[in-house]
């Protein structure tokens, strides 16, 4: 099996090349620049930054996980879970009060250790590869190098590591699961087997506590510790009761969250609202089941379902697509300007409205609504350029008006492109994880396309798997290219 562990080889086991070292070195300095350059010149403290900031500015001058309303008071929220807070409250208790270059600096050294770990996978996995395809064990430092180098430049994870935002630890915990999950592989019949299995259970459960879909990583990885070679080595008893512990670990944080939600609000939640509300708020499910039947791209999540509300809809950006009569269009039309109108709030009047216009797109265009609007957004977040956190036009692709920023937004997604191509040529090979990466992926896309307001940022999660797989299949083919080109 793919996820059969190997031992390591003599070359691996050693010190990897002097040239070596003094590229990792580099890497590292030149991927922490970028990080950082991104967030000087492009800095995102807006939007979902800022509730982040404030919720970890009461947890450190409150001790409570609250909101301030713009008279100064502050309500306790569940609308974000505790693990992105309470990171940030670290940050600002130690180097002060709002200190976002500390957060984004703290993100730059976890996001190298997580490069790190990503290298030391991939030189694992290109390991068991090459034993798998020639009987004999062969030094994958190449694969290990490539990675690093691919992981620290890749321009759409750094600049999310750039901004106060989950991304950064997300991204550092998948790369500490799967690293752990190799290691758990490769040594169960030690003690440190129970390290490995700790450090991913701390990965999996961080992941969940910074973002509620985080807990898909759990689902789609925690199968691949369970190999044949772990489960004849640590026997049935054992492997039940480092299961069981590792459980209880994982699921405290959120056991002692649902109790604090219960406690507070009177509601069980164990994780955070679908459309991030507190109880008693207005989620405007009437206006979300309306935006689920047409949106499609990021410029429908910018024009028309980030304003709603608080800001105003031009009817101009709403789609045909959005009605299916012009019944419905005039309504649409008396909606909107009603809104607007209104001083740019909702009322359950018009959610009711917007409810009855979904029910009748979904009954006009069923495919439409249920399978190709949902699978279009998946796409866009797969392929779009993610120009999203760039000075860069909506509309980017409109080369007469302005020439260098639609050659620039072609650029990036021919790069984005390029890293789905590896790393799926990777994937290819089955190496080790290879169904749990599947799985994983699946089960995000499919959660995705129930997202409203698609985001490329959303598809941020995949990329540690694409690098490492991307970094395995150009550590082996590489040589092999070069070496052909030699003989001839």
């Amino acid at each position: 099996m793919s996820d059969d562990p190997v031992p390591d080889c003599k070359e691996c086991r050693s010190a990897p090349p002097v040239w070596m070292r003094v590229s990792a070195c580099f890497a590292l300095v030149v991927g922490a620049a970028l990080r950082l350059c991104f967030y000087r010149w492009f800095p995102q403290i807006q939007g979902d930054a800022e509730v982040y900031g404030d919720l970890a500015k009461n947890l450190v001058l409150h001790g409570q996980l609250a909101l301030s309303d713009p008279s100064g008071q502050i309500h306790a929220s569940l609308i974000r879970l505790p693990g992105y807070p309470l990171f940030m409250a670290l940050c600002f208790r130690l180097f002060g009060m709002e200190n976002y270059w500390a957060v984004v600096a703290m993100q730059t050294a976890l996001d190298a250790f997580a490069c790190l770990l990503m290298a030391d996978t991939a030189r694992r996995i290109a390991q068991a590869i090459t034993q798998r395809r020639t009987g004999r064990m062969e030094a994958c430092w190449g694969a290990a190098i490539l990675t690093l180098w691919l992981a620290e430049l890749c321009p759409f994870t750094a600049i999310y590591v750039s901004a106060p935002l989950t991304e950064g630890p997300t991204l550092f915990c998948i790369a500490l699961a799967m690293w752990s999950a190799l290691r758990f592989q490769d040594s169960p019949r030690d003690a440190s087997g129970w390290r490995y299995a700790l450090l991913f259970t701390f990965a999996v459960a961080w992941a969940a506590l910074l973002r509620p879909d985080g807990a898909l990583f759990a689902i789609a990885f925690a199968p691949a510790l369970l190999t044949n070679r772990t489960r004849q080595a640590l026997g049935a008893a054992r492997l039940a009761r480092m299961g069981a512990v590792c459980a209880l670990l994982a699921l405290a944080p959120f056991a002692l969250w649902t109790g604090r939600n219960a406690r507070v609000f009177h509601v069980f939640e164990p994780l955070a609202p679908r459309y991030a509300s507190d109880p008693g708020d207005s989620s405007d499910l009437g206006f979300e089941h309306w935006a689920a039947t047409w949106t499609l791209d990021f410029v429908n999540t910018v024009e028309v379902y980030w304003p709603v509300p608080g800001a105003s809809v031009e009817i101009r950006f709403v789609p045909q697509r959005a009605w299916s009569n012009p019944h419905d269009d005039d309504r649409l039309r008396q909606i909107l300007l009603a809104y607007n109108e209104g001083g740019y709030q909702t009322t359950d009047s018009m959610n009711h409205a917007l409810d009855t216009i979904a029910a009748r797109n979904l009954a006009a265009h069923p495919w439409r609504c249920r399978l190709a609007i949902p699978l279009g957004r998946v796409a866009d977040m797969w392929l779009r350029p993610r120009v999203e956190n760039l000075p860069i036009d909506l509309d980017w692709w409109v080369y007469a008006h302005h020439h260098y920023e639609t050659i620039f937004s072609w650029s990036y997604a021919a790069l984005n492109l390029i890293f789905l191509g590896v790393g799926f040529a990777g994937w290819a090979l089955k190496p080790r994880l290879w169904l749990a990466m599947a799985l994983y992926i699946l089960l995000r896309s499919l959660l995705l396309a129930t997202v409203e307001g698609p985001e490329a940022r959303y598809t941020i999660e995949f990329f540690p798997m694409l690098i490492v797989c991307g970094g395995v299949w150009l550590g082996l083919h590489l040589p092999r290219a070069k070496q052909t080109r030699n003989q001839r």
